[in-house]
């Protein structure tokens, strides 16, 4: 008989501990819903998710942001602008605005982000974000 119970107390220890790492110290739901957003590097060197300039909602793995590179293509810095992610363009979802990250300034649908492209030889490409055309006035 004293076996049957430490049989079962022994399920339900397990069952429990299991509910208890699920739900605050492994892999619950929060993670999963996350593991499928582009992460990278920030300057701190912490990953912290990629996210819209335009709109800053953190993009897919399979997102990508809409953007023209001008020519010369050969050149170590482009002229470039961006239009925005699938969120905010060319329509925007339910709630999503569309601002520019230099001067808080709305950004209208057919508007865009002035922007500067590096081509680095060794590295990864590098965007810095100028302005919009508000405060970007030349």
């Amino acid at each position: 008989m004293e076996y049957i119970f430490l049989f079962f107390g022994s399920i339900l220890i397990i069952f429990l501990l299991s509910l208890f790492i699920k739900l605050f110290g492994g892999k619950g739901s929060r993670s999963s819903e996350n593991s499928n957003l582009r992460t990278q590097k920030g300057e701190d060197g912490k990953l912290e998710f990629v996210r819209c300039p335009i709109c800053s909602t953190p993009l897919a793995k399979d997102e990508n942001l809409h953007s023209r590179i001008f020519r010369p293509m050969d050149t170590a810095d482009q002229r470039m602008t961006v239009q925005g992610c699938p969120h905010c363009y060319p329509v925007p979802e339910p709630g999503v605005k569309r601002s520019c990250p230099v001067c808080g300034k709305p950004i209208e649908l057919d508007g865009e982000l002035l922007a500067r492209l590096f081509n680095r030889t060794k590295e990864k490409k590098h965007v810095m974000i100028v302005g919009c055309k508000n405060c970007n006035k030349r």
